[in-house]
């Protein structure tokens, strides 16, 4: 004799429900943003809660003041206090007047530059002089370090005007090129490492330039990137392009 079955004998469990969240859900909502896609923000005096590594961007590769120009960006877009010190950046006949860059820090509540560079570039023959290179980077240097006293004095732990003189603290400080600089003999390797030790604890320091590794900051930097060129629009002949390089 056959059994006949019923649905309630049996579980179809394709149909089951239940309000158990997925594996991706558990992880989506484990993450910093819970989950939700982004979404812009007014940007309001901050502080950061982790701040306070030394990084250096070194490397025959294009992009290195990029990257930092893009922390520094990221970095005031959450209402920190950010402050770019250019060495070795004081025009050429390939680069005009005006650069981008310059423009977009002036507009961004927050970020603050002063460039400290000579005309040209040192050691080429391009009409400027190597002994001016010398003392503008000297004096840049000089600028460096009283950037990092101000920020010794200040309690980065704070939010700090977002339009406040960088000579009383910032929390994000890059100088750029300062490695190329010491690469050069311009500014002593030494006093760099002097600089990036004598920093406030909470003080994120970036450092960026040279083709040559920067060996001295072994032990010293937190981040060492080595930004390596593969192939480079330069070397086939392209000069400096609005809007890339300036």
């Amino acid at each position: 004799m056959t059994h006949d079955t019923t649905d309630s004998d049996e579980t179809d469990a394709s149909t089951t429900e239940t309000d158990e969240p997925t594996d991706d859900q558990t992880s989506a909502a484990r993450t910093p943003g819970g989950g939700a896609a982004p979404e812009p923000a007014p940007i309001e005096p901050a502080a950061p809660e982790e701040f306070g590594l030394v990084q250096a961007w070194w490397g025959d590769g294009k992009g290195k003041t990029t990257a930092a120009m893009g922390m520094g960006f990221r970095a005031a877009g959450h209402g920190y206090r950010v402050h770019m010190l250019q060495f070795m950046k004081g025009g050429a006949d390939s680069v005009e007047g005006v650069r981008g860059e310059y423009n977009a820090i002036a507009a961004m509540p927050g970020f603050s530059y002063e460039n400290a560079g000579h005309y040209g570039w040192h050691g080429l023959l391009d009409g400027s002089a190597d002994d001016e290179h010398e003392a503008k980077a000297g004096a840049a240097f000089e600028r460096a370090e009283a950037l990092v006293a101000g920020a010794v004095e200040a309690d980065l732990r704070e939010p700090l005007p977002l339009d406040g003189d960088p000579d009383d603290g910032v929390h994000l400080l890059v100088l750029d090129e300062v490695l190329y600089a010491a690469d050069r003999g311009l500014v002593d390797p030494d006093d760099v490492v002097e600089l990036a030790e004598s920093k406030p604890d909470d003080l994120e320091l970036v450092l960026t330039g040279s083709h040559a590794e920067p060996e001295y900051l072994e032990g010293v930097a937190d981040l060492i990137t080595n930004v390596r060129k593969v192939a480079h629009p330069f070397d086939a002949g392209h000069r400096a392009r609005r809007g890339t390089e300036y």
